[in-house]
């Protein structure tokens, strides 16, 4: 996970277009989709100027805006379509938790879109920002490499559903129910991590299992702070009040909703597996110390009474009988080896050993 540097805004006026994230010096990429019952316009645009007369279209619009660093496509936008300076500013500010502003002509909302390609790889959270109007739906992400909203597009090329009947509050809700399906995707791929950490702490954990614990640990806790808040925005939407939003669409966020806080039951199931799986492998290595010391202590406590035998035997007293006997060597080595065995005898029969 990238580290930004909010330090940049200290100081600065309320509304400051001051982008915090990611640098990126690509040119924005917009791209537009203008459709209705009937017909569909799809184009990628250069100038933000072109989508000025999509305002007050009657038919729908849905303006798509690849890269938010630039200050001077999010200011040209804003000052057209009427956006306050402070929601601006919340778009260029990337490092924004989970929210939704209502402004009467307009509500904005700000969501993190996951991005988890291969199990076991990074973890990469982006942040998406929608303006729903009257007539049209904005959403701003950081970067053209990826989204989710593939299978948005597709519906609505394609006329499938009931995207191309409804408002735009119906295409909002799409776009949000695009974001958390994507949640479970990127859920099933830690799933099967925490379940491979599981068996290989249970079989045969090494000295890499605690990193992959922590980094398993880290991944989690970002979704976590990516869709707990999420569950707030998507509840104010359903208990909106706004003329934006219409009845028949709250039922499908309340959907959504459903699905957000099956999400965070999922996340906190997996929290507490992996510290779960951390008890285990620290057990495990206490067990697998306590074996060691085991072996050590009965290996010293067998050779307890050699030691005192030699001991005895090598005071180096002139009158010691035994010193000049023929079979005194072999006599001696022949009972410390007869206690040897039935210490190692006594041992196996407490089941020590």
């Amino acid at each position: 996970m990238a580290k930004h540097k909010r330090s940049r805004k200290t100081g600065l006026p309320p509304g400051s277009l001051i982008h915090v994230g990611i640098k990126h010096t690509d040119i924005p990429i917009i791209s537009l989709l203008d459709y209705n019952k009937t017909r569909l316009t799809e184009k990628t645009v250069t100038l933000v100027e072109e989508c000025y007369p999509y305002k007050n279209q009657p038919t729908v619009t849905w303006i798509n805006v690849d890269g938010v660093h630039d200050a001077e496509t999010i200011e040209k936008m804003g000052k057209h379509f009427g956006f306050h300076p402070l929601l601006l500013e919340d778009i260029m500010n990337t490092e924004q938790r989970p929210k939704v502003d209502d402004f009467d002509e307009f509500i904005f909302i700000i969501v993190k879109m996951l991005n988890y390609p291969i199990k076991g790889g990074e973890l990469a959270i982006e942040q998406v920002s929608f303006i729903l109007g009257k007539n049209f739906v904005i959403s701003l992400q950081e970067e053209a490499k990826w989204d989710v909203f593939n299978s948005v597009r597709e519906r609505l090329r394609k006329g499938k559903g009931k995207i191309r009947n409804l408002g735009p509050d119906y295409l909002a809700y799409s776009l949000l129910d695009a974001v958390v399906d994507n949640y479970f995707s990127v859920l099933e791929k830690i799933a099967e991590e925490v379940e491979d950490l599981e068996e290989e702490v249970i079989g045969n954990p090494g000295p890499a299992t605690i990193q992959n614990i922590h980094q398993l640990k880290q991944k989690l806790i970002h979704l976590r702070k990516s869709v707990w808040p999420l569950r707030e925005v998507i509840g104010s939407l359903e208990r909106s009040e706004s003329k934006l939003i219409k009845k028949s669409t709250e039922l499908y966020l309340r959907d959504v909703y459903d699905h957000a806080v099956q999400i965070i039951d999922n996340v906190e199931t997996y929290m507490e597996m992996l510290a779960g799986i951390t008890d285990i492998y620290l057990s495990s290595l206490s067990n697998k110390m306590n074996e060691v010391m085991k072996v050590l202590t009965i290996i010293g406590t067998i050779f307890i009474p050699l030691t005192f035998i030699v001991g005895v035997y090598g005071m180096n007293f002139d009158y010691m009988p035994e010193l000049n006997w023929e079979y005194g060597y072999f006599v001696t080595m022949g009972i410390m080896l007869v206690i040897s065995v039935i210490m190692l005898y006594y041992f196996r029969r407490k089941k020590w050993i």
